[in-house]
């Protein structure tokens, strides 16, 4: 029986010499074929395939420059080279005469003397230039495309409404998002060579979070305040660890955006036309909870403080060594359904489990003498910090 190396060698001569019946005979019947996310069958798929490739490149010449074998699998590393002379298109593209050279490799496995699989690895960006598709590196016209695609980067983060980090304290940064006010607020927390992402703002901010917490070391977990789908949006997109307090999980394994208490009949009219729209497009779908929180867990440095009434689960941070508290939708600093500021005030109640409840966490916090509250939406309650809190708990 022929070794795994002399079948690659033979199956690449076959098809250097632009003969399919050879080369495929050497392939098992439904055996898969990979270049990048294209999969081919053998045989008729991958047939259809090379045909197509000698429509396009007539004098396709295939050399092999080396071989390796290790475990049964043979990597060949090969050179191609052929003139775009068609007839055929190649990738919608019409012939234009390019001339191209390139080099790839191909994993080759093999079984019972047939060729098992195969997946081909090889420089798209340099078969693009040689194509004339692409201009060369350092040239005016690539340096004219590079300003066009980070002017369209900004236009989509400008879109989604998402900023770049600010650091708001020691270890603790704030990215804001959502259209068009940038009202959602996400914080990263400094957290062992990474960090912890409380709450998780709108679908929308995913990649702005994945951007932000990778710069810091990558995504350790996401912790959710609470499940709304403005504050669990792109915990789905993090690829990270999800927790909230055991009140919220069934909230936040939903697929569902709504909350059953929501009731936006107390809402004025604009704003049940504005938000009964836009919260399901806030909302990233169901999500695993890894695990569940409860008062005195420490996260990140932070203790974990319970503070019901908007949402039955809701959950703040708290650093003792600077008073520095995250507490997410406890309380409101804008109008929900204008996104303008407003003082520090009680949830709106079309979006709340519990007013009383509220108005009992909202007193608890100021308990705690907070330097400065940092809210799930708009700007925080900073200087009298207690008597603001008094007073939202009172409104």
């Amino acid at each position: 029986m022929s070794s795994t190396s002399d079948i690659a060698r033979r199956h690449f001569a076959a098809l250097g010499a632009h003969d399919l019946d050879r080369a495929l005979a050497l392939w098992r019947a439904g055996a898969t074929s990979r270049l990048g996310d294209l999969e081919l069958r053998a045989p008729e798929g991958i047939r259809e395939r090379l045909s197509s490739l000698l429509a396009s490149f007539p004098d396709l010449r295939v050399e092999v420059l080396e071989l390796t074998t290790y475990r049964g699998r043979t990597a060949v590393r090969w050179r191609a080279a052929g003139t775009f002379a068609g007839p055929a298109s190649f990738g919608g593209v019409a012939p234009n005469g390019a001339r191209i050279k390139i080099e790839g490799c191909t994993w080759v496995r093999v079984e019972d003397g047939l060729i098992a699989g195969a997946e081909t690895y090889v420089d798209s960006g340099q078969l693009v230039r040689q194509l004339g598709l692409l201009p060369g590196p350092g040239s005016a016209a690539r340096r004219g495309l590079a300003g066009v695609a980070n002017v369209a980067m900004r236009l989509r983060g400008w879109l989604r409404g998402a900023s770049e980090p600010e650091q708001i304290a020691a270890g603790v940064w704030l990215l804001r998002g959502g259209f068009p006010a940038k009202a959602m607020n996400v914080y990263l927390l400094e957290d062992d060579g990474g960090v912890t992402v409380f709450d998780a703002g709108i679908a929308a901010m995913a990649p702005s979070l994945a951007v932000a917490a990778a710069r810091l070391g990558g995504a350790r977990r996401v912790v959710l305040s609470h499940a709304d789908a403005d504050h669990r949006g792109a915990a789905a997109g993090l690829g990270a660890p999800v927790y909230c307090h055991e009140l919220e999980r069934a909230a936040a394994q939903s697929a569902s955006p709504w909350r059953e208490y929501w009731n936006l009949q107390l809402l004025d009219p604009h704003g049940r036309l504005l938000l009964g729209r836009l919260i399901p497009t806030w909302d990233g779908g169901a999500l695993e909870v890894a695990g569940t929180l409860a008062e005195g867990d420490r996260i990140a440095g932070f203790s974990v403080i319970e503070l019901p009434g908007h949402a039955p689960g809701l959950v703040g941070l708290f650093r003792e060594s600077d008073r520095l508290a995250l507490v997410s939708d406890c309380l409101y600093t804008l109008d929900p359904q204008t996104a303008l500021k407003r003082p520090a005030q009680l949830p709106h109640r079309a979006f709340t489990f519990d007013c009383e409840e509220a108005r009992r966490s909202i007193r608890k916090l100021a308990e705690l003498d907070p330097s400065i509250v940092w809210t799930g939406h708009a700007e925080p309650v900073a200087g009298d910090v207690s008597a603001q809190l008094e007073r939202a708990a009172v409104r």
